[in-house]
Parts: structure tokens; C-alpha cells; sequence
């Protein structure tokens, strides 16, 4: 499962900062919990190291004979509510017991006269602090330094520690907590910029797609309103051409209803049955001319979304595609008296394509050259290989396409020639959408022959 984050930014900003100086802190926390326990060692240490040494001053040696007496001040170190048990073993330096704890062990290592040690030991099954002395006699050197050791249970140490710890958490706790509230304040100084950009983009009026202004945005933030602005002019591009793509179709639309209606008022009112039998025929036409304007119009629909959400290709054979839509053709082509052709290809064209998409590519490139060229004029359909590319030939010896128009013709709904010339200015427009969908490229130019059109469509070779 994904680690879930606050939906607000400033508090992701105040997350990701807070983190290190958490972790910051906590290591803070842990050299304090050290120091602290160093000091109450030390302080522990330098206690049982007193009570020795006040001990040692009590030593004499009379008439051969080591005397010791424990004077109370040196338990007294360790009057504190913890009730710690003290343990105290002064011993002559070839072991002898002088006075103390039998329990409490020897140092580990000889010591030189006045030379102190501290280690850790066991009393009665519970750890205690011992320090260590020698005490040199002054009056009997032959004797041997005493050893003195004085040992505490670790109550009283580890209370300090506690509370020396205790101590810097909360000096801890409150300055994290001062850093947070001041952090706080200053990512929301910070990001004043930020939540004007939202009130301006907010308070904008619907529909607006007027750039936003980068000027109070700061320096971090530019190219974001910069990706902004730039996705508005594409979006305002894009709607102004649905809205002349909209006026363009309800106006070619429009043009058939209005034929159909005058052709119907005028055979509701006649009473000549030949009369009757052409506006019948008008009304077919222009019905036909609509079913396919409409069908046009879906082409194109599908194919702009072809473009924009492209569906996964396939290989497809464009030599048996262009061989089906020839076939289907044929009709339209004798009835307009043309020959309509195929030079095939020596073999299989595979190209990355959808069925549909590229039968409604090669479908509206012939039906193009079928209705703007002539009776009795040529289309000729072919293939031409390439390092790169394999291109789609389409050849007719019409009145062709001046080399000035030839960007203009693929815009939506344009014909060059409106005098009753066939068409609806669509098929350039969906041959380009399909094309640029399935990554291939359009080239008008001219045959050879120098006269009629040659479109050429480009397709990428498939990887072998």
C-alpha cells in the first residue's frame, strides 16, 4: 500500500521539513541521553571517590597494628531518597580484611599508591558502582598501600539520568515545537504566491481562456502559469476551431434541408406528375448529398479521435486494403465514366494501422479523385517503397490543385471551386486526421504528366 501524504502542499512542504529536523532531533535526544549518563557516572564516581578518601584519612597505624575508623560523613555522600545501598571494604595490600562488606570484591588490577580505579561489580545479586583506593602508610611503608572501596547501588544514578534527560526532552519537544509554528508562518508568507495564483484562476469568469498574468507569481512558480498559458492558447485554438468546425457543418447542412424543403413544398403543390417525378429525384439527390455529408462528418469525428486517443495498431496489408476500396468504388467510377486503376505491389505492404482507419483513408483519397475528376478521366491507384517508408499513390488527371492552395484544401469544409462542384471540402480533412493518427505523412503535388494531382501518403516501415 502506498504511503498516504497530505492533499494540501503547504502541509507537505511542513511534512517534508519537519522530517529531518525530527530526525535532527532525535538524534539530539540520544547524544543527550548519553551525556547525561556520563555525567551521573561522573558524578557517582567523584561521590564514592570522597567517601574513600575521607576514609583513608581515618587509617593509623599504631604498634604495628592497621587501624581503620568509618566516620559518618563519609556515608553521608549518599543520603538521598532513593535509598541506595552503600558497601564499603578497606583491606591491608596483601588482602587482609580491615573493616567492611566481605561481599564486595577486590579491584581487578594492583594499584600504586594513591591511584584510584572505578568499575562495575555485583553485591548480594545487585549491580553497584566501586571506586577504588590506595592509601599509602606513611608511617609503615613496608607495609603496603591500604586498599579503600566504597560502592553504590544505581538508584540515585540513574534518577539523574532520568531527570537530566527529562530535562533537554522537553527543551527538545518545545523548541521542535517553536521550529513547526514557525515554519508554519513562513511557508504560508512562502506560498502567497501560490494561493494568488489559485484566486486569480479561481475568480476567473467561465469560459475565459485569457492568458494568466506571471507578474505576482514567484520565480519557482513561472513555469507552471508559462504551461498554463500555453495549454490555454492550445485550448482556445482548439475551441475556435470546433465552433467554425460547428458554424461549418449546421451551415452545410442547413444548405440540403432548405433544397429538400423547397423540393417538397413544390411537389405538395403540383399536380403535374412529371413534376412530382423531379422533385422526387431533387429530394434523392439531396438526401444522398446529406447521408453523405453526415457520414463525412462522423469520418472525421472518428478520426480526430483516432488522433487524440490512439487504440493500439496492427499490421495491416495496404495493397489489400486499397484492392477492396477499388472494388467497392467501381460503381461510382463507371458511372462517372473514369478508369479507375491498380498497379499492385510485388508483394504484402504491411503497415502499423487499424483496418477501419486505413480503409477510411484509401476510401476517401479515391472517392476524392473520383468526384473532381472529369468523365472519361483517369485514377490510377499504386505503391512506391522507400528505405523508410512505404507511400500510397493516388494519381487522376483532374483539374488538379494550384501549389498555393495546396495547405488550404485540408481545412475542414474548403473547396476550391463552388460552382457546383462535388463534395464537401471534408475528404482532404479526414485523410490528414487519419494519417496523423497512425503516423504517416500527406504530400500533394503533381503527376508527372504535369497534369491532375498526386497525393501521396507516407506510412513508417514496420520493424521487421
Amino acid at each position: 500500500m502506498r504511503p498516504s501524504f497530505p492533499a494540501s502542499l503547504r502541509a507537505r512542504l511542513l511534512l517534508w521539513l519537519l522530517l529531518p529536523l525530527g530526525a535532527l532531533a532525535a538524534l539530539n535526544l540520544w547524544l543527550a541521553f548519553r551525556e547525561a549518563r556520563t555525567t551521573a557516572s561522573r558524578v557517582q564516581d567523584r561521590l564514592l571517590l570522597g567517601s574513600a578518601r575521607i576514609i583513608a584519612q581515618q587509617i593509623q597505624y599504631d604498634d604495628g597494628v592497621l587501624e581503620v575508623a568509618i566516620p559518618p560523613a563519609a556515608l553521608e555522600l549518599f543520603e538521598s531518597e532513593d535509598e541506595d545501598r552503600v558497601y564499603y571494604r578497606i583491606a591491608s595490600a596483601r588482602g587482609a580484611l580491615l573493616s567492611g562488606y566481605t561481599e564486595l570484591p577486590a579491584p581487578p588490577v594492583a594499584l600504586r599508591p594513591e591511584e584510584s580505579l572505578a568499575f562495575d561489580s555485583m553485591v548480594r545479586d545487585q549491580p553497584v558502582r566501586v571506586v577504588a583506593y590506595a592509601q599509602p602508610v606513611f608511617a609503615a611503608p613496608a607495609e603496603g598501600p591500604v586498599i579503600i572501596e566504597v560502592a553504590q547501588t544505581f538508584r540515585a544514578h540513574d534518577r539523574m539520568i532520568q531527570e537530566i534527560w527529562a530535562g533537554s526532552l522537553r527543551q527538545g519537544l518545545w523548541m521542535l515545537a517553536l521550529a513547526s509554528a514557525l515554519l508554519g508562518l513562513s511557508l504560508r508568507w512562502g506560498l502567497k504566491g501560490l494561493v494568488a495564483l489559485r484566486s486569480i484562476v479561481r475568480n476567473r469568469r467561465p469560459g475565459s481562456l485569457e492568458p494568466l498574468d506571471p507578474g505576482p507569481v514567484p520565480t519557482e512558480l513561472s513555469p507552471l502559469v508559462g504551461a498554463i498559458n500555453d495549454y490555454v492558447q492550445r485550448l482556445d485554438a482548439q475551441v475556435a476551431q470546433r465552433t467554425r468546425f460547428i458554424d461549418n457543418a449546421a451551415h452545410q447542412l442547413r444548405t440540403p434541408f432548405a433544397v429538400l424543403q423547397t423540393q417538397v413544398n413544390f411537389g405538395l403543390r403540383t399536380a403535374d406528375s412529371q413534376q412530382k417525378g423531379e422533385s422526387l429525384r431533387a429530394i434523392f439527390q439531396e438526401v444522398r448529398h446529406g447521408t453523405r455529408l453526415v457520414n463525412q462528418l462522423l469520418s472525421l469525428s472518428r478520426a480526430e479521435a483516432g488522433a487524440q486517443h490512439p487504440r493500439p495498431l496492427a499490421p495491416t496489408d495496404l495493397g489489400e486494403m486499397a484492392q477492396r476500396v477499388l472494388e467497392e468504388l467501381a460503381g461510382l467510377a463507371q458511372a462517372r465514366d473514369i478508369d479507375l486503376g491498380l498497379d499492385p505491389p510485388a508483394g504484402p505492404v504491411p503497415v502499423a494501422a487499424t483496418s477501419a482507419m486505413l480503409h477510411e483513408l484509401v476510401a476517401n483519397l479515391v472517392d476524392n479523385a473520383l468526384r473532381y475528376t472529369p468523365p472519361g478521366g483517369t485514377v490510377t491507384v499504386g505503391f512506391r517503397r522507400e528505405n523508410d517508408a512505404v507511400a500510397l499513390l493516388v494519381e487522376d488527371d483532374g483539374p488538379g490543385i494550384p501549389p498555393a492552395d495546396r495547405v488550404r484544401v485540408f481545412e475542414r469544409f474548403c473547396r476550391l471551386n463552388e460552382d457546383g462542384a462535388p463534395g464537401c471540402g471534408l475528404g482532404l480533412s479526414i485523410v490528414q486526421e487519419i494519417a496523423r493518427a497512425l503516423g504517416a505523412g500527406v504530400q500533394l503535388s503533381e503527376p508527372a504528366s504535369g497534369q491532375g494531382l498526386l497525393v501521396q501518403v507516407r506510412f513508417p516501415v514496420l520493424p521487421d
